[in-house]
Order: structure tokens, then C-alpha cells, then sequence
């Protein structure tokens, strides 16, 4: 038999997981001026990039080329981003955002930005110092993702 607080323990990543999702969900709702999750995702990669190989793109976005492609291809055609020729490589195509593009993901951002401050606004005092207290130890969970 398990002790509620084992039960609790045991509980944590499956909590955790279901919270961040449903609040970065709720958050990608607000701000989003008429595009995609993969497009906005693919835009803000590419802001704070620069310049990519498609399939590069692709590889940081965890997306197949083909996939890629389209999404790039909608980009292009709402003048977001262009894609050009790479000089090295005829056969690869070099993506970047544009200055508007630049400009969407910039106001997305501080959309998105201001609902969370809104809502964190409205948690009592005690509540936002433990998440507060609690952003290194979330920000330790992303490090740990980029070690070899």
C-alpha cells in the first residue's frame, strides 16, 4: 500500500506535464495574428537563429523537411520570411524572417507575455513567491535537455 504522499510524488510529472500544457496551449491562443503553432514556432526560430538551412529548420522545430517545407512555403507567401538559394549548396534553400516577420513574433511574444503577467497577477501573494521560487528549478529541467 502507498502513503498519500508516495501517491503525490508519483503523481508530479504527469501533474506537471498536464499544467504546462494546458497553460502554453492557453497562452498560444492569445496573440496569434491568424497563424499556426508551427508557424509562429517556426518564425520565432527563425528570429532568433537567423538564417537556416530548411532542413536545419526543420531538425530544431522536430519536424520532417516535407512538413517543414510547407510551413516555410506559407511564411514566404505572407512575406514573413524568404527564402533564397544557398551560395554553398545549390540544391539547399537558406530561410530567414523577414522584418515583418520579426515584427509578428516580437508582438506574439509580448501578447503572450502581458496574458501570463495578467494571470499571475491575479494568484495570492503566496502562491506567486512558490512559483516564483520555483522558475530555477524549471529552467534546471530545460538545462538538463541540452546536455550531450
Amino acid at each position: 500500500m502507498t502513503s498519500d504522499a508516495e501517491q503525490t510524488a508519483g503523481d508530479v510529472p504527469a501533474r506537471l506535464y498536464l499544467a504546462i500544457g494546458r497553460l502554453s496551449r492557453s497562452l498560444r491562443r492569445s496573440g496569434s495574428p491568424g497563424l499556426g503553432h508551427g508557424s509562429i514556432s517556426a518564425l520565432s526560430t527563425l528570429v532568433a537563429c537567423g538564417e537556416l538551412r530548411l532542413g536545419d529548420l526543420a531538425g530544431k522545430e522536430g519536424v520532417a523537411a516535407p512538413t517543414m517545407s510547407r510551413i516555410v512555403a506559407s511564411l514566404v507567401e505572407s512575406g514573413l520570411a524568404r527564402r533564397e538559394p544557398d551560395v554553398a549548396d545549390r540544391r539547399a534553400f537558406l530561410v530567414q524572417a523577414t522584418e515583418e516577420g520579426e515584427r509578428v513574433v516580437s508582438g506574439v511574444r509580448s501578447t503572450r507575455v502581458h496574458e501570463l503577467g495578467r494571470r499571475l497577477e491575479r494568484l495570492p501573494a503566496d502562491q506567486l513567491e512558490r512559483l516564483v521560487a520555483a522558475i530555477p528549478v524549471l529552467e534546471a529541467l530545460l538545462a538538463e535537455e541540452q546536455k550531450p
